[in-house]
């Protein structure tokens, strides 16, 4: 199982060489992949967003399940943010992934690291 941290998908989207074959894989596979709806917010929330890019990501997104922010999760993230020191969008990334028991994607390990019981795995 994995969660996907919005860079992953960015990277993804952009054909990166490190991320595409890591995240295809994943897509390939028939393992449980969750995204936040914060990612959500963040993949649409480019000012610079092409439609192009829109059509990619709502592909991506319809093949993933996409969690609601719900009391157990938003809890969660408040107290990651407390504790570690994360920006909200982190803390609830991190939240997800511990909800689910899922291991984190990201680029980002340096901001997640520090977190308590969350597995990671860097693009």
């Amino acid at each position: 199982m994995y969660t996907l941290d919005t860079n992953a998908i960015i990277y993804y989207l952009k054909d990166d060489p490190i991320a595409v074959p890591i995240l295809s894989g994943i897509f390939a596979d028939t393992v449980p992949v969750y995204v936040s709806a914060i990612t959500e917010v963040e993949l649409f929330g480019f000012p610079s967003l092409q439609a192009e890019e829109s059509t990619r990501i709502e592909a991506i997104l319809r093949t993933v399940a996409v969690l609601s922010l719900d009391s157990s999760i938003a809890r969660t993230a408040g107290m990651l943010r407390r504790a570690y020191g994360l920006k909200i969008p982190d803390s609830v990334i991190a939240a997800t992934a511990l909800f689910t028991g899922s291991t984190l994607l990201t680029r980002n390990t340096n901001d997640f690291k520090k977190v308590a019981d969350l597995l990671l795995l860097k693009i």
